[in-house]
C-alpha cells in the first residue's frame, strides 16, 4: 500500500515537475510526434505508383468534397469541381491552340486572380513547369526574369498588355508564343485566349500527358524578392512542391478553416504556403489582389477567416492603423508568417486579441526551416533533436567586415557557441537538398559553402545570422549584409530599426551603413517615413538614440522619405539607399546629420557634406 501510495504520489507530480523544470516538455514532445507523422505520410506518398504529385493530392480533394469553397474572390465562389474544370479547359485550349508539349516552360505573368491558380493547375496536368513572374516589374527586368527560365510561352493577364508589349519585340525574336488571357487585342505578336478557353472541353486531359514527370521534376521557378539586386530563378522541384503540402497541416489548420490570402501568388509565402498549404488541408481560400490594412480586418469579418498569412512588415501596417473599438470582433485563431519583430508581435498581440502567431524560417531556395510552435515571442524556432537529424545544420562564426566565414588553422569553419550570433549553413543531403538557380550556376555555386565541419563536406549559406539562446529557442538576427561595422563595432541594423521606431512621430525605418570617404567600415543611416501629421524633431531624435544606443551604432545620418521602399514582399529594400548614401547633391530627400556637439540632428548642407568627405568633420 506504501508503494502504491508512493506511486500514484510520483504520477500526480510529474507533470508539475515537468512544467517547473522542463516548461515546453509537452510542446516539444507534439511537434516532435507530428514531424513523426508527416515524415511517414511523406514517405508514403513517395512510394505510391504512379507517382503521387501535388497535383494528384488537389484531385483527390475535388473527389472528395467537390462542392466545398476552394476560392473566394470579389463576391465569386469557385469550388473545387468548378477549379478542377476551369484548369482542364485551359489545358485543352492550351493543347489544341499552342505547341506546347510536355516540359516546356510557360512563364505566368499575372496578379493575384482565380485565373492565376486555374492556369497554373492546367500547366501542371501537361506537364510543364511554370515561372512565376513578378507583375510588378518592368522593360528590362521583365525580360531578365523570362530569359532566366528558358520559356516558351508567356501567359498574361490582361491588364498587363502594355508591360508585355515593352518586352514583345524581343519575345518575338525568340520564337515565344505570346498570349493574353483577353478576349480582344490587336496588337501583332500576341494573341488573345479567353475565347479559346471559353469553347474548350471541360474534361480532363489524358493523364499520359504528364507520365515522364518525376520528382527532380522542375514544377515552379519562383523569383527571390531582389532585395539584393537583380531577381534570380529558384528552381522548385516536384519533391520540394510535395513537401510543402505538410507546412499548414503542421500549423494545425484544418478543412474547416478559412485562410486569407492576400500575398502574391508569385513568391514563396503566397505560393508555396497559402495556395500548396490549402490543397493539402482541403481549407477554402479568401484571395486578394493584394494586401490593404484599412481593408483587412473588415474582409476577415466579411468571410469568417480564420487563418492569416503575414510576411515582412504587414503586421506593423495592421498596428498602424487606427484603433477601432471592434479591432477583436473576428474569427482569426491563428496567424502564420515571418519577419514579424518581438515588440511588433506584442502590439498585435494586445490589439487584436488572443491569436497563435507561428512564426517560421525558409527561404525559397533553402533547404532547411523552422517553426515557432510554442509561441514564444521574438523566436523563429526551436532546436529539436529529430529536425536536427533530419535536417543537419550548425551556426558558424562570421567575420562580417571581410563578409566571409571565420575558420581555424586547419581551414574548418569555427561554430558559433550558444548564445553568440552565427552564420546559419545546412548540409546538403539527398532528404534536404539544394537545386539552386534557374541558368545562373555562378549564384548557385556562391551559396554553397565546403570545408564546413569537415573535409569534403557541403552546406547551404543561408545568408543570415541567427542566435540560439541557452533554453534553445532561435532567433533571427540579421541578413548578411545587413550588419555593419563601425569603430570596430558590429552593429545589427534591426537593432537600430526597433529603436528608432519607438520614436512617437516616426512611422517606419530602413536602417543600412554607408562609406565614408577616409573611414574603415560603414557608418550608419537610417531613411525614416514621419506620422501623418507630425514633424521629424532632431532634438529629440537624438535624445532617443542616445540614450538607447552606443555611439558607434546610432545612425548618423538621417534620411527623411515620403515611403520606405519595400519588395513585392514587403521586406526593406537598402541597396539604391546604401549607392546614393549621403551626398545632398544627389538625394532630393531631406537629410540630416548626427550633431554630438548640438545635440540634435540638424540639415545636411552641401559645406557640411565637403567637411565630413573631406575629414573636417569628426565622426
Amino acid at each position: 500500500m506504501y508503494l502504491v501510495s508512493i506511486l500514484f504520489t510520483s504520477l500526480a507530480l510529474t507533470p508539475l515537475l515537468l512544467k517547473a523544470f522542463f516548461p515546453y516538455f509537452w510542446k516539444d514532445a507534439f511537434y516532435l510526434a507530428d514531424l513523426v507523422r508527416i515524415l511517414m505520410k511523406f514517405v508514403l506518398r513517395r512510394r505510391r505508383k504512379p507517382s503521387f504529385m501535388v497535383l494528384d493530392r488537389f484531385l483527390e480533394q475535388s473527389v472528395a468534397h467537390p462542392d466545398r469553397s476552394f476560392i473566394l474572390f470579389d463576391n465569386k465562389n469557385y469550388s473545387y469541381r468548378d477549379t478542377d474544370k476551369r484548369s482542364n479547359k485551359i489545358a485543352n485550349a492550351l493543347r489544341r491552340h499552342s505547341e506546347l508539349r510536355a516540359g516546356d516552360t510557360v512563364a505566368l505573368f499575372m496578379g493575384n486572380e482565380p485565373a492565376f491558380i486555374f492556369t497554373w493547375l492546367a500547366l501542371a496536368k501537361l506537364g510543364c513547369p511554370v515561372a512565376f513572374l513578378n507583375h510588378n516589374i518592368r522593360s528590362r527586368s521583365l525580360l531578365h526574369c523570362f530569359n532566366c527560365c528558358s520559356a516558351k510561352v508567356l501567359i498574361a493577364a490582361a491588364e498587363l498588355q502594355e508591360a508585355v508589349m515593352e518586352v514583345l519585340p524581343s519575345l518575338r525574336e525568340q520564337g515565344v508564343w505570346v498570349c493574353l488571357m483577353a478576349k480582344r487585342c490587336d496588337t501583332p505578336g500576341m494573341e488573345v485566349f479567353s475565347d479559346q478557353v471559353e469553347e474548350a472541353p471541360d474534361t480532363p486531359p489524358p493523364q499520359s500527358l504528364r507520365s515522364g514527370v518525376t520528382f527532380k521534376s522542375p514544377a515552379v521557378y519562383i523569383y527571390t524578392s531582389g532585395t539584393t539586386g537583380l531577381p534570380k530563378a529558384a528552381v522548385v522541384n516536384q519533391n520540394r512542391l510535395l513537401t510543402a503540402l505538410a507546412v499548414l497541416d503542421s500549423t494545425g489548420v484544418t478543412p474547416g478553416d478559412v485562410i486569407y490570402l492576400n500575398l502574391p501568388l508569385y513568391h514563396t509565402a503566397g505560393f508555396l504556403i497559402g495556395l500548396i498549404g490549402s490543397i493539402e488541408t482541403g481549407s477554402t481560400i479568401v484571395l486578394r489582389r493584394k494586401f490593404s490594412a484599412s481593408q483587412f480586418w473588415d474582409d476577415c469579418r466579411k468571410y469568417n477567416v480564420t487563418v492569416i498569412q503575414y510576411i515582412g512588415e504587414i503586421m506593423r501596417y495592421l498596428c498602424n492603423t487606427p484603433k477601432r473599438d471592434n479591432d477583436r470582433d473576428h474569427c482569426v485563431r491563428l496567424a502564420i508568417g515571418n519577419g514579424v519583430r518581438a515588440e511588433i508581435w506584442k502590439e498585435f498581440l494586445d490589439r487584436f486579441g488572443n491569436i497563435q502567431v507561428r512564426e517560421f524560417y525558409a527561404s525559397t531556395e533553402g533547404n532547411v526551416g523552422f517553426v515557432n510552435y510554442t509561441g514564444k515571442i521574438g523566436a523563429i524556432g526551436r532546436v529539436n533533436y529529430l529536425h536536427q537529424k533530419l535536417f543537419p545544420y550548425v551556426l558558424i562564426k562570421y567575420n562580417t567586415e571581410r563578409d566571409e566565414p571565420i575558420r581555424d588553422t586547419s581551414g574548418l569553419c569555427v561554430e558559433a557557441p550558444r548564445g553568440e550570433t552565427g552564420l546559419l549553413v545546412s548540409k546538403i543531403t539527398d532528404i534536404a537538398p539544394f537545386v539552386g538557380y534557374a541558368k545562373n550556376s555562378q549564384q548557385t555555386e556562391k551559396k554553397k559553402l565546403r570545408d564546413v565541419l569537415q573535409k569534403g563536406d557541403l552546406y547551404f549559406n543561408s545568408g543570415d545570422l541567427l542566435k540560439i539562446d541557452h533554453d534553445n529557442f532561435i532567433y533571427f538576427q540579421d541578413r548578411v549584409g545587413d550588419t555593419f561595422r563601425w569603430k570596430g563595432e558590429n552593429v545589427a541594423t534591426t537593432e537600430v530599426t526597433d529603436i528608432l521606431t519607438l520614436i512617437d512621430f516616426v512611422q517606419e525605418a530602413n536602417v543600412y551603413g554607408v562609406q565614408v570617404p577616409g573611414n574603415e567600415g560603414r557608418i550608419g543611416m537610417a531613411a525614416i517615413t514621419v506620422k501623418e501629421g507630425k514633424q521629424f524633431d532632431g532634438n529629440k531624435t537624438f535624445s532617443h538614440v542616445a540614450s538607447y544606443l552606443p555611439a558607434y551604432a546610432r545612425p548618423h545620418f538621417i534620411r527623411i522619405q515620403n515611403a520606405v521602399e519595400v519588395t513585392g514582399t514587403f521586406k526593406q529594400m537598402k541597396v539604391k539607399l546604401v549607392e546614393e548614401g549621403f551626398d545632398p547633391t544627389c538625394v532630393t530627400d531631406p537629410l540630416y546629420i548626427l550633431q554630438d556637439g548640438q545635440q540634435s540632428y540638424t540639415p545636411l548642407t552641401g559645406p557640411v557634406y565637403r567637411s565630413v568627405v573631406s575629414g573636417s568633420f569628426k565622426l
